[in-house]
């Protein structure tokens, strides 16, 4: 694999961003209307290869089931605002009518230092429950473990065990530290893992038994990590990657990792070049935040941007989408920037280099486009 040199003794490799590649044309094209957009992971069968990206100002238990009905997955951080406190939504209104960021850090600083209720949680997961869509929810490497009997009872479809950066094998001193591995395969629910970004960190995390891994690491709208702690990961060579080790790990053990995009993905276009790059569906965070209904009402944070010591990630104002999360996802579209219509977006590039399925756009050829910074 092609290094440059940095300096005496030192080299790195290239890696590309989504914004640096673009799908080349094909000798064929398709009818849009023939385009399927479903995938499938474990038992449950989606319309869209969409996640919501779990966190306070993206999914809440309402916008959950607006995605889940426009077709795609919600995923709602279990350990944030909405099992912390009864009325989070009351606290996230206050947000609208403010214009300082110090002033937003400060009270979501508050908000979050109210406990975890257990019994909140699985609250939330029954009311989400009662939507009918599939239920799926993420919980933090540190404390997934001493959440298991609550996760059995709340009975959700998907479990998602999310960090900036999670592994399969975490060196400490302590005694309770989580073997993932073992906990995944006493698991009766599907889990889906990450942050990874590379092909052994990828491979470890999918012996663990998790039905699916997610790539990135802090790279959306709110990441810090690159300045923070010096860790980037640029998703379309981190995806590449990973599809990689998704293969041998199919060769070793005939079993077929889900592969999801995790980070940076604004628009129909960025959908389709991580699903070319070896993605089954992607997360989105900051997209869905500027939507009408987005709970963070036009501000978009992840928990770790309020830690109290370190933390790692912006509170940003995100643009208005001018349009509600269904309109978002389905359209129809606002203007021409990709970021409404995500679905159409997706289905056009699909027609336009004739491939029928998403499965199918894995085959697709890439250019770079020498467009990134």
């Amino acid at each position: 694999m092609a290094e440059v040199e940095i300096g005496r003794g030192k080299s790195a490799r290239r890696a590309y961003g989504l914004d640096e590649v673009g799908l080349a044309p094909t000798r064929r094209t398709r009818d849009a209307s023939e385009v399927d957009l479903s995938w499938q992971i474990d038992a449950y069968e989606l319309d869209l290869p969409v996640l919501g990206a779990a966190m306070d100002s993206v999914m809440s238990p309402a916008t959950a089931a607006t995605l889940g009905a426009a077709g795609g997955l919600g995923v709602v951080d279990l350990e944030g605002l909405w099992t912390r406190h009864a009325d989070p939504d009351t606290l996230l209104a206050e947000l609208a009518d403010l214009d300082d960021v110090d002033e937003v850090r400060r009270r979501l600083r508050t908000w979050y230092d109210a406990p975890f209720d257990p019994e909140l949680m699985i609250e939330r997961v029954h009311q989400m429950q009662e939507a009918g869509h599939v239920v799926a929810g993420a919980v933090s490497p540190r404390r997934v473990a001493g959440l298991a009997d609550t996760l059995a009872r709340a009975e959700l479809d998907l479990l998602v065990i999310l960090g900036s950066v999670i592994s399969a094998e975490h060196v400490s001193q302590r005694d309770d530290v989580l073997n993932l591995k073992s906990f995944v395969r006493e698991l009766e629910t599907p889990v889906l893992v990450g942050g990874c970004s590379s092909y052994q960190h990828a491979l470890h995390l999918m012996r663990t038994g998790a039905a699916g891994v997610l790539v990135g690491v802090d790279g959306g709208s709110t990441a810090t990590a690159d300045s923070v702690i010096g860790v980037a990961s640029p998703m379309a060579t981190a995806v590449a990657d990973v599809r990689a080790a998704r293969m041998r790990h199919l060769d070793e053990s005939g079993v077929y990792v889900h592969v999801i995009a995790n980070g940076g993905i604004r628009s129909g276009g960025d959908i389709a070049k991580a699903a070319a790059c070896g993605a089954d569906a992607v997360m989105i965070g900051g997209t869905f935040a500027g939507a009408s209904d987005a709970p963070g009402r036009g501000w978009h944070w992840a928990r770790s941007s309020v830690h109290g010591d370190l933390p790692q990630g912006d509170i940003v104002r995100v643009p208005a989408a001018g349009a509600d999360l269904a309109t978002v996802v389905n359209g129809p579209a606002a203007d021409g920037s990709g970021r409404t219509n995500l679905a159409g977006g997706l289905r056009q590039a699909m027609a336009t280099t004739g491939y029928s399925t998403v499965k199918e756009l894995q085959k697709a050829e890439l250019v770079v486009t020498g467009h990134g910074s």
